[in-house]
């Protein structure tokens, strides 16, 4: 009798369960937006793809799982994709490929967020060898869908053959569909639709109202910068975070080991956390007792510089070779030695002008080892708002460090060359300055530029000649003793900075050495001893 009562008071609520889920479940409508597209949906149509966003929802505990792992991901998933100009519609696919578990593998040996395989992670620059495997890692896997999912656009012209072409490949896609959807605004989804269509169709029904919903928590997706060699223990003390918990979100990297470079750590923190840009602006009183300071310094925000940018990702194991690396989003190359521009124009397979013109290179400018260069046009626009001149800049320099191109940087702050820059001056990256209006300067520490010398790593040591200073002036840095160090197997510039009793910025700015922090075995490095 108790068992009995125990069931019949069971099936109500199991009842009202059962309801409560269906009450949830979206219904495919006849007509759906989908990137640039007007997508109309047959009876026969809708009912299958229904079929297929029950099935989604059948199990709660877990949709509800799989609800929460989509918004810890997504906001980066929208930014990346976004970046590359792709639309926000083709995020869905990412829950499609893998329900956004980084270590997913498929039958056919496909890995990671967005389900590639090694040979074509490779052809979108994402890195994969025995220490960073970036199929993984949410933001390269993106950056390389985004690519991909826009090349076959390109080609095909209609997003959603592209979006097909991601499942059969470029050449399966244009065998399978020929001409007959390039250019069209509007498509008919029917009985004979593609299913890997119909089947991100369900998809995207299933959770375009979901995402923001946290099913059971308001964790975020934090991102770090992180310079290895470094281990998770170590970085998990650094962020108050286990070591089993970064390696669960970190699963790129190899053996829970962050190797040399410079890499992007993830790790759950709770509430929201803001994108910070690469300028960061906080509200200071003026100071009162420094006369000296300009009008503008004063009553302007105070800048904090950061020094994330280039931002560089991709096989950087290969990073002089073409079609390995991009820098700020834009396809690049590293200099692997100083030489001519028509000789490494040569070595990427590129014609000399063309090179130039991409990089803004005046007639003798010589590309510089360690330096990024572009191999497709420039923005007009960078990606962050400001950048404040440090010492020893040029307006060249700034508009390769944004990938922003050199007209429309001086444009944009109604500067035409270097001899009007500034210490301090806080020029404008994507705002045109209005006629007349004056640029903000405020303080930096003034750290003199040492001599520009050509870092020799197999020929003899060649110093440049010092330039003549005026006697009424101070003697300065770049006048110390100039000294160089061979690097040696297993040295890290952190170990040569601690040798020298020098920082590791003062290392790589005397040598040119970019953000990836790369030197070779033999190669010779300037230190200014005073």
């Amino acid at each position: 009798m108790k068992s009995r009562l125990i069931t019949l008071l069971f099936i109500p609520l199991f009842v009202f369960a059962q309801q409560w889920v269906q009450a949830q479940i979206p219904q495919v409508p006849s007509q759906i937006e989908f990137a640039d597209l007007i997508v109309r949906i047959t009876p026969q149509a809708q009912r299958e793809i229904q079929l297929d966003v029950d099935a989604l929802y059948r199990n709660p505990t877990y949709f509800k799982i799989k609800q929460d792992r989509v918004n810890l991901f997504m906001p980066i998933v929208e930014r990346e994709l976004r970046k590359q100009g792709v639309p926000d519609d083709l995020k869905y696919l990412v829950i499609q490929e893998s329900g956004l578990i980084s270590d997913a593998v498929s039958t056919s040996n496909a890995v990671g967020f967005w389900q590639f395989k090694q040979g074509t992670a490779e052809e979108v620059g994402l890195r994969v060898d025995n220490q960073v495997d970036e199929r993984k890692s949410i933001i390269s896997s993106t950056r390389g869908a985004a690519l991909y999912l826009k090349k076959h656009n390109n080609a095909l012209d209609n997003w959603m053959t592209a979006l097909v072409s991601y499942q059969m490949g470029l050449g399966g896609a244009k065998a399978y569909f020929g001409n007959q959807f390039a250019g069209k605004k509007s498509i008919e989804v029917d009985r004979n639709t593609h299913w890997y269509f119909k089947k991100y169709l369900a998809h995207k029904i299933a959770y375009q109202n979901q995402i923001g919903v946290f099913a059971s928590s308001t964790q975020r997706l934090a991102e770090v910068q992180v310079q290895g060699p470094v281990t998770m223990a170590a970085l998990a003390k650094r962020y108050g975070v286990s070591e089993d918990h970064l390696k669960e979100y970190n699963k790129w990297a190899a053996n829970g080991k962050i190797p040399s470079g410079t890499f992007t750590l993830f790790y759950i923190k709770e509430g929201s956390l803001p994108v910070e840009p690469a300028i960061f602006k906080t509200e200071e009183k003026p100071t009162q007792n420094k006369a000296s300071q300009s009008v503008t310094a004063k009553s302007s925000p105070a800048y904090k510089q950061a020094n994330s940018f280039p931002r560089i990702s991709g096989n950087t194991t290969k990073s002089s070779q073409p079609n390995q690396i991009t820098v700020n989003d834009l396809e690049g190359v590293q200099a692997p030695k100083t030489m001519s521009p028509s000789k490494f124009a040569d070595e990427i397979g590129m014609k000399e002008k063309k090179f130039r013109k991409l990089n803004d290179l005046p007639a003798d400018e010589r590309v510089e080892i360690g330096n990024y260069y572009y191999t497709e046009k420039k923005k007009t626009s960078a990606e962050v708002e400001t950048h404040v001149v440090q010492p020893g800049e040029s307006l060249w320099s700034i508009s390769q460090k944004y990938g922003i191109r050199l007209a429309a940087l001086k444009s944009k702050n109604r500067i035409r060359r270097d001899s009007e820059l500034k210490a301090g001056m806080v020029l404008n990256l994507r705002e045109t300055r209005k006629r007349g209006e004056e640029i903000p300067v405020v303080p930096v520490v003034n750290t003199p530029t040492p001599p520009r010398t050509v870092v020799a790593q197999s020929d003899p040591i060649q110093q440049e000649t010092p330039q003549v200073q005026p006697t009424n002036q101070p003697s300065l840095k770049n006048q110390s003793e100039k000294i160089y160090h061979t690097v040696s197997q297993g040295e890290t510039l952190f170990a040569i900075s601690r040798k020298y009793g020098i920082t590791v910025d003062e290392l790589k700015q005397w040598n040119n050495i970019g953000s990836q922090n790369i030197i070779t075995i033999g190669q010779k490095l300037v230190i200014l001893r005073p």
